[in-house]
């Protein structure tokens, strides 16, 4: 769907130059190197139109510059008006790719359990989150059916304060945790994470499991959330969540929040402003 409105049914370029009835050979390859992403998805485009394809790399795979990704060969008149839709493909899925895996790498420096994740600000959408993965890094929710987010504007329809308003979600919520990956609720305050890590402690021992409950640090600095996490151990609720900084994180301030020592640090700039990978094609 998202590469249909470029797949034109007909090239009125090739038509007009005669080249519809000739064969010819293509080579994708990269000028920077970095992180392999989306070569089974183009692959996939150019066999729609009957193109033979060789993948010489696989995604996930590290890239120089000059290597060659895919080969392909067919009739010039798929191969030509395919060469960009192609090209645009690689280009961001690689670069998030390479993006994503160079921050998880950044980050291990200062803390080895700490997982960069994606987020749901997805031009591509699964595509994107496949990138991500690709590079190495957490894809978060795919769609909204996969878990249990509560964020501060659900939070605004219970309470006036997300201190009052946490506990009581994350119980409504607790009913429907067979249907979900986890329960994760989003604070902007440390009292808020309190109660929030208060509730997911109580409802887990009282249900005698071992059910993931995630509390999202969002739009707090790395002191303030040192602090947050200080707090947690303190008053021994370090153990009932994961922890996960989200909010303005940027490859300026990233060290600040890996050191913080948080399970996860979720970036959406992965996804909705990365620099495509410069990747080319040569035909012949």
């Amino acid at each position: 769907m998202l590469l249909r409105a470029d797949m034109a049914d007909r090239d009125l370029t090739v038509r007009a130059l005669g080249l519809t009835n000739r064969r010819g050979s293509a080579a994708i390859f990269t000028r920077e190197s970095g992180v392999a992403a989306g070569l089974e998805e183009a692959a996939m485009v150019l066999r729609g139109r009957g193109v033979e394809v060789a993948l010489e790399k696989g995604d996930g795979d590290f890239i120089q510059a000059g290597d060659v990704l895919l080969r392909a060969s067919g009739e010039e008149a798929a191969l030509l008006p395919l060469e960009r839709v192609v090209l645009n493909l690689l280009q961001r899925m690689c670069a998030i790719a390479t993006a994503a895996s160079r921050m998880q790498e950044r980050v291990r420096g200062y803390s080895p359990h700490t997982r960069i994740a994606g987020t749901r600000k997805t031009l591509w959408g699964l595509l994107d989150k496949r990138a991500l993965h690709a590079g190495g890094v957490g894809t978060h929710r795919l769609s909204l059916g996969d878990a249990i987010l509560i964020k501060n504007n659900h939070l605004a329809r219970i309470a006036a304060r997300e201190e009052d308003a946490v506990a009581p979600a994350i119980e409504r919520a607790w009913a429907f945790r067979g249907e979900s990956a986890f329960i994760e609720v989003e604070v902007r305050g440390q009292a808020a994470a309190r109660e929030a890590a208060k509730a997911f402690l109580r409802l887990r021992e009282a249900a005698g499991e071992d059910y993931p409950c995630l509390l999202m640090l969002d739009n707090m600095t790395p002191l303030e959330i040192s602090s947050a996490l200080d707090m947690l151990r303190r008053e021994s609720l370090w153990d009932a969540v994961l922890v996960e900084a989200s909010g303005k994180v940027t490859g300026a301030n990233l060290d600040g929040y890996a050191a913080s020592g948080v399970d996860a640090i979720s970036v959406g700039s992965l996804t909705h402003s990365v620099e495509a990978l410069d990747i080319a094609a040569a035909i012949s």
